[in-house]
């Protein structure tokens, strides 16, 4: 019943009994509806059903016997919900209907096509449906016809109504006459309205009726052929005996009801139809009339044809196709193989078919044969690699798509096509081999590589490029470089892309190298490089056969560094100058009044000058000792000699060295114990206590201590009370060429290599060294070293 809300019931239960269709005899034209419905639509069963409030009834049917069944047992509630043809292509598919399907007198039917009856009134009291065992759907011509048929279904029943209200009023035979004659015009409404041809013929063969699909399909109108025999006219002459044969078998009541035959068009072409026959006895039980429908399937036959010769051209196809197509059953047994897959394992057609898959996977693959077949059986398409054996014993590694193939009434099947990829693969292999190489490669060089393509877009960066412009790799692929790092000059003012020297390369192919612009950092700061923008070129020329560039590559180096140790090196050379140049014009000028005689006659001076000139040669000496120490020290190149060596031991001997101001030392190391060499580290000590000694007050302390931080390391600290070292040049001082105040150092002396020995020889022994200072209050150095040798630390 809730199917039917939506539809007033009880106008449709008063329509059902003025119609009398529920009371009523069997209306022989609504048998011949049905008949004709089943024919065109080519369904066993088709019935006209009338919904009342308890049941379905059938008043006109064929195929089946029962004239009433239950409401549910048909789709006709449904039906009646719409105004157009309702179709249920596979009843199994439907909750209502699963698993069997429409169930009717004990035989279950898979489609179902109903068209609503419905009244002038616009009340929709039944249907007109068909039913078959089959899954399928109706053509557009089917069912158009079938709703054409139960708008005559109507028209018949709104027909009967007349007759009975006109019986019930006069029973004349004039009205009966009347109702004939509309009777024979709704045959013949229908019969020209269908799209099939429908053509009726007299016991003796000749046409009585003809329909408007037959006029078109012969080129003949009914008036040219009523009367005359179909095969005067319409069968080309080598077919007429034939057809004769076919007539006289339906007429005696045997068939064939279907066949097909050739009909002549009055144009002369050929058309081909395929005819569905029955026959319309009178009362006596003899043959009336012969009713034949048909379908023009001359596209049709010429459409298969095709296909056949399409299939002809496949099979030729397959079989000289480059790649393996083969078929097998859902066990795995080959069923089918080209002749080029059966060669690409070495062997022929006849080894392989009929074997198994198993037979050919090579052992280590065979657990997984299993599983792809229940894959393929499951979701009825697979792909994959397969390890197949060659019968050199090889292993030929083939890609595959392989798809399921199901057809009514034949055992599935699996079609599969595949592509022996083994030279690929080992290519691909190769290749990556080389990539990983080349990534390697490009990962650890120091200096910043990218790629991009004729959009300037990233394709490639490696980590030094990332590292140098503050980025993640994954953040610049895709990204407009130019963009990103080369937007403006270093002189802030913007930088067009089309002006960059990257840029310029796609152009003129030539190698852009540069060494006075910046790249920009993702957090806004820049920095100098130097760059090698190179283009990268496709093999193969372009249309007009000349060079077409694909990209380019571009490698740059920070030169932070570089122009500071410019700027370092040039102050090195400053302040060398400086210093040779100090000593060398007090060495050139003792020498030149010791030359000139002019101190022949005063000793005291003669001596004073002698003095000057070996302090300042023992100067020159110490720089040129402290340029070479620093210089093999770094370089790896001095060997230490190591030893446990007492810090007590190690600061005498550095005091010693200070005996002009040993007095202003004091020390304390009592028990600490090192493993170093004695002489690195004294010369490390008395770098630090000479420059406590330049950088203090005269009458101040200079404090030495030692002390052990655990039983593998030991710290020494050189503190002084000078006036300190401003924090931001703490991490410094231990470069080359570096002080803690320039101005002092001029004032002072000293070549700023100190300090860069000191981190030298302290490194080398595997231990740290740093400063602390507090301004006004003086500086303290902190260098750590081992207490036990290498072998003992664990």
């Amino acid at each position: 019943m809730n199917a039917l809300l939506v539809k007033d019931e009880a106008l449709r239960i008063e329509a059902l009994h003025q119609y009398e269709v529920l009371n009523s005899n069997i209306d022989p034209v609504l048998d011949d509806v049905v008949r004709l419905a089943a024919q065109i639509c080519e369904t066993p069963v088709a019935a006209i059903s009338f919904i009342s409030f308890d049941r379905i009834w059938l008043r006109a049917r064929i195929g089946i016997e029962s004239h009433e069944i239950s409401l549910g047992s048909l789709p006709c509630e449904t039906t009646i919900l719409g105004d157009t043809v309702y179709e249920i292509a596979d009843a199994r598919t439907l909750p209502d209907y699963a698993p069997d399907g429409i169930m009717i007198e004990g035989r279950p039917y898979r489609f179902y096509a109903g068209a609503p009856l419905t009244t002038p009134g616009g009340i929709n009291i039944g249907s007109l449906l068909v039913l078959d065992h089959l899954p399928r759907t109706l053509a557009p011509q089917q069912s158009t016809a079938l709703s054409i048929l139960s708008r005559q279904v109507i028209t018949r029943l709104e027909l009967n109504g007349r007759i009975l209200q006109m019986d019930r009023a006069a029973r004349s035979r004039q009205r009966v006459e009347s109702a004939l004659t509309v009777e024979r015009n709704f045959v013949s409404t229908v019969l020209d309205t269908v799209g099939a041809l429908v053509a009726v013929f007299d016991p003796a063969g000749r046409i009585v009726r003809f329909n408007r699909a037959c006029e078109t399909a012969s080129g003949y109108d009914f008036a040219s052929l009523v009367g005359r025999y179909i095969w005067d006219k319409l069968i080309p002459r080598h077919e007429i005996p034939e057809a004769i044969e076919n007539f006289e078998r339906i007429r005696a009541g045997r068939y064939p009801t279907t066949y097909e035959n050739q009909w002549q068009n009055r144009d002369g072409s050929l058309r081909r139809i395929a005819w569905s026959a029955t026959t319309l006895l009178d009362a006596q039980g003899q043959v009336a009339f012969i009713i034949g429908t048909g379908i023009d399937v001359t596209t049709q036959r010429v459409a298969e044809a095709t296909l056949r010769e399409s299939e002809a051209r496949y099979r030729q196809l397959v079989e000289g196709s480059l790649g393996m197509v083969c078929t097998h059953d859902l066990h795995g047994v080959i069923l089918s193989i080209n002749s080029h897959g059966a060669e690409t394992l070495g062997r022929t057609v006849d080894e392989m078919i009929g074997k198994n898959l198993h037979d050919f996977i090579i052992s280590e693959r065979r657990a997984e044969l299993p599983l792809y077949l229940k894959k393929v059986s499951e979701t009825g398409e697979i792909q994959g690699i397969l390890n197949i054996a060659h019968s050199n014993g090889e292993t030929r590694i083939v890609a595959y798509r392989n798809k399921l193939i199901t057809m009514p009434g034949r055992t599935p099947y699996v079609l599969g096509f595949g592509i022996d990829i083994t030279d690929r693969v080992r290519a691909e292999g190769r290749l990556r081999v080389l990539t990983r190489q080349s990534d390697s490669i490009l990962e650890s060089v120091g200096d910043g590589i990218f790629g991009i393509d004729l959009d300037g877009n990233a394709t490639v960066v490696n980590y030094a490029a990332a590292q140098m412009l503050g980025y993640k790799q994954s953040e610049l692929l895709g990204r407009n470089m130019h963009e990103l790092i080369h937007h403006t000059s270093a002189d802030g003012t913007p930088c067009a892309a089309a002006d960059s020297p990257i840029h310029k390369t796609l152009v003129n192919f030539n190698t852009a190298r540069i060494s006075d612009e910046v790249f920009w950092r993702k957090d806004g700061t820049s920095f100098p490089v130097e760059y090698v923008a190179r283009p990268q070129i496709d093999g193969h020329p372009n249309e007009t056969g000349g060079l077409k560039p694909i990209g380019v590559v571009v490698a740059f180096t920070d030169t932070t560094e570089r122009r500071a140790l410019d700027r370092m090196k040039d102050e090195f050379i400053s302040t060398v100058s400086h210093e040779l140049r100090t000593p060398l014009t007090s060495l050139r000028g003792a020498l030149g009044l010791l030359a000139g005689g002019a101190l022949s006659d005063r000793p005291d001076k003669v001596r004073q000058m002698l003095d000057i000139a070996i302090s300042n040669s023992d100067r020159l000496v110490r720089l040129v000792n402290d340029i070479l120490d620093l210089e093999r020290i770094s370089g790896g190149k001095t060997q230490l000699q190591r030893a446990m060596c007492s810090a007590e031991d190690l600061f005498r001997r550095a005091i010693g060295e200070q005996q002009d101001i040993c007095a202003r030392i004091v020390s304390s190391a009592s028990g600490v114990h090192v493993w170093a060499d004695a002489d690195r580290i004294t010369q490390t000590l008395h770098n630090l206590i000479s420059n406590a000694i330049k950088f203090s007050p005269t009458d101040s302390e200079i404090h030495l201590s030692a002390r052990n931080l655990d039983d593998n390391e030991a710290v020494f600290e050189v503190r002084d009370q000078g006036s300190g070292i401003p924090s931001d040049k703490l991490e410094h001082i231990f470069d080359r060429f570096q002080q803690g105040d320039a101005s002092d150092s001029r004032a002072i002396g000293g070549t700023g290599l100190g300090l860069a020995i000191c981190r030298s020889i302290i490194s080398q022994h595997g231990g740290r060294i740093w400063a602390t200072s507090d301004k006004d209050k003086g500086t303290t150095f902190h260098f750590t070293l081992p207490t036990k040798s290498s072998s003992s630390l664990r």
